[in-house]
C-alpha cells in the first residue's frame, strides 16, 4: 500500500445521513480528479448504492460464506466501478444476532490489501455505523486504517450523544494508532440554532464544524434515482454545498486528538441551547405547542 493515500472514514449514528453525505461528498472529489475507492463498513451495505446506481452490492463477506472461504473470491467480483471511477465494496455483515459485523470488516480490509486493491489511488473512504459501540465497527480506526475522521451529525440529541461516543472511540486510538478528528459535519434536521450548537460541541470536542449541510428535498430526489446529487442536478445549490465540503475535506490541516465529554456537560450544553429542558420546561413548552394547535384548528 502506497503511503501517499489519505484514509479517511465517515462516522455517525443510524439514520443521520452519513452514507447519503459520504457518498456525494465523494462525488465531488471525484469530480475533482481525484481517485477514490469506497469501503462501506455498514451491515446496511449502502455505502455504495448512489455510485453504482443499485440496490444493494454483492458484500464480501456475503460472497465468502456462499463460496465457504474468502481466498475462493476473486476481487473484480466484490470490486465494482462507480461514477467517474470511483471504486466501491461492501465488507457487509453477519445475520442479526449471530456474530460481530467487525468481522466483515477485517475480513474485506484484509483481503483488499493483498489483492492489490489499495493501488493507485489518493483516498480511501470508510463508511462506519457510528451508534453501535463495539470492537469492530472501531476496526479501522484500531487497526490504524482510518487516519480521518469525520463525524456527521446534527442539532438532534442522539446524534450528538454518538458524536460524543465517537470522539471517545477515536481518543482511546489516538496515540497507539495515530488516528485524528478531522470534523463535525452537520447534515442539518432544522434544528433551531444549529449551527451554533455543533460549533459549539465542536468547540468543547478540540476539533471543527467543516461544513453545515443545509437541508433540501433533492437529495431525496437523487436517492430515489440512486444517484448523487452532483450527478443527479450538478447545477443545483445543494450540489455546490457537497463540492464545497469536498474542498473542504481535500485541504483539511485541522486534525486533532478530540476531548469528548461528560453525559452531564453534552445535557448542560444542551439545555443551554434549549434542546433539552427541564420538566417544567418540558411541559411548558408541550402546553404551548397544544395551544396553537388549537388556535391552528
Amino acid at each position: 500500500m502506497t503511503d501517499n493515500i489519505r484514509q479517511i472514514a465517515f462516522y455517525g449514528k443510524g439514520g443521520i445521513g452519513k452514507s447519503t453525505t459520504s457518498q456525494n461528498t465523494l462525488a465531488g472529489l471525484a469530480e475533482m480528479g481525484q481517485r477514490i475507492m469506497i469501503v462501506g463498513c455498514d451491515p446496511k451495505a449502502d455505502s455504495t448504492r448512489l455510485m453504482l446506481h443499485s440496490k444493494a452490492q454483492t458484500t464480501i463477506l456475503h460472497l465468502a460464506a456462499e463460496r465457504g472461504a474468502v481466498e475462493d473470491i476473486e476481487l473484480e467480483e466484490v470490486l465494482l466501478t462507480g461514477y467517474r471511477d470511483v471504486k466501491c465494496v461492501e465488507s457487509g455483515g453477519p445475520e442479526p444476532g449471530v456474530g460481530c459485523a467487525g468481522r466483515g470488516i477485517i475480513t474485506a480490509i484484509n483481503f483488499l490489501e493483498e489483492n492489490g486493491a489499495y493501488e493507485d489511488l489518493d483516498f480511501v473512504s470508510y463508511d462506519v455505523l457510528g451508534d453501535v459501540v463495539c470492537g469492530g465497527f472501531a476496526m479501522p480506526i484500531r487497526e490504524g486504517k482510518a487516519q480521518e475522521i469525520y463525524i456527521v451529525c446534527s442539532g438532534e440529541m442522539m446524534a450528538m450523544y454518538a458524536a460524543n461516543n465517537i470522539a471517545r472511540g477515536i481518543l482511546k486510538y489516538a496515540h497507539s494508532g495515530g488516528v485524528r478528528l478531522g470534523g463535525l459535519i452537520c447534515n442539518s434536521r432544522n434544528v433551531d440554532g444549529e449551527v451554533e450548537l455543533i460549533e459549539a460541541l465542536a468547540a468543547r470536542l478540540n476539533t471543527q464544524m467543516i461544513h453545515f449541510v443545509p437541508r433540501n428535498n433533492v437529495v431525496q430526489h437523487a436517492e430515489l434515482r440512486r444517484m448523487t446529487v452532483i450527478e443527479y442536478a450538478p447545477e443545483h445549490p445543494q450540489a455546490e454545498e457537497y463540492r464545497i465540503l469536498a474542498q473542504k475535506i481535500k485541504d483539511n490541516t485541522k486534525l486533532t486528538i478530540p476531548t469528548p465529554i461528560s453525559m452531564d456537560e453534552l445535557e448542560e450544553l444542551l439545555v443551554e441551547f434549549g434542546i433539552l429542558g427541564g420538566e417544567e420546561e418540558y411541559h411548558k413548552a408541550v402546553a404551548e405547542d397544544a395551544a396553537k394547535a388549537a388556535v391552528v384548528v
